[in-house]
């Protein structure tokens, strides 16, 4: 998946609806079982990285920003390998392919953070807990 400024909104739109069907009706069901204090865990790494990454005038990433990218997917590992409702939601988004995606490019971050926004605003909007 490839994220651009025209499809990040629908990518975060369908992988929670995905992951609130129901997967042998396809039936929509539930809210995500991921909550959304786990996603604003993650949700707030990256606002303190698109903060920074907005006043950058180049748009090539400096090495600083990339090891914070680095250190980002870290965590968002960790917190897969601990919790497999975290696990199913990065590989229902492609988070870490996502970042990867990201490379160098502060544009690429920018989309980037638009779509962690995003899935948050989904998972909060489709969710039980209104």
């Amino acid at each position: 998946m490839i994220l651009t400024n025209e499809n990040y909104l629908k990518e975060a739109e369908k992988v929670i609806d995905n992951l609130c069907k129901d997967k042998k009706t396809g039936r929509l069901f539930h809210a995500p079982k991921i909550t959304t204090t786990k996603l604003r865990k993650i949700l707030s790494m990256v606002s303190e990285i698109y903060s920074d990454a907005s006043r950058m005038r180049d748009e090539k990433l400096d090495t600083e920003m990339k090891s914070r990218l680095q250190y980002l997917k870290l965590h968002i590992v960790y917190e897969e390998g601990r919790e497999p409702v975290v696990k199913e939601f990065v590989e229902e988004s492609k988070l870490i392919g996502a970042l990867d995606e990201v490379e160098d490019s502060k544009s690429n971050l920018i989309v980037f953070c638009h779509y962690v926004e995003a899935l948050v605003a989904y998972r909060k909007y489709k969710g039980n807990d209104k």
